[in-house]
């Protein structure tokens, strides 16, 4: 039973950092198309993210104009936090899944 226990390291996956062979240039066009892809869409995601978060400021603000939250909103909630924040919040989010890269 000992010998299982200090045999070393039979039995272990490759370090990640273990020598692999170098990818020809075909594997590293393929890998780089699959970089920009990911970042594509992980910008786009982000983008619908912030759409979102747009509309919902502007709706929230549109109900408590309606007296939905048992008021009024004040004239710096008007000013700063009502729609031009839900619009600045939907156009970035516009700008950034729209990009074409």
């Amino acid at each position: 039973m000992s010998d299982k226990i200090n045999s070393g390291g039979a039995g272990k996956p490759p370090r990640a950092d273990a020598h692999q062979p170098a990818l020809t240039p075909m594997e590293k066009k393929a890998a780089e198309r699959r970089q920009r892809y990911r970042r594509k869409r992980r910008i786009l995601h982000a983008g619908q993210i912030l759409m979102a978060a747009g509309v919902l400021v502007a709706l929230v603000h549109l109900l408590a104009h309606w007296g939905a939250f048992g008021g009024q909103p004040s004239s710096l909630v008007d000013l700063v936090a009502g729609y031009p924040a839900g619009a600045v919040l939907f156009l970035t989010g516009a700008i950034a899944a729209g990009q074409r890269q």
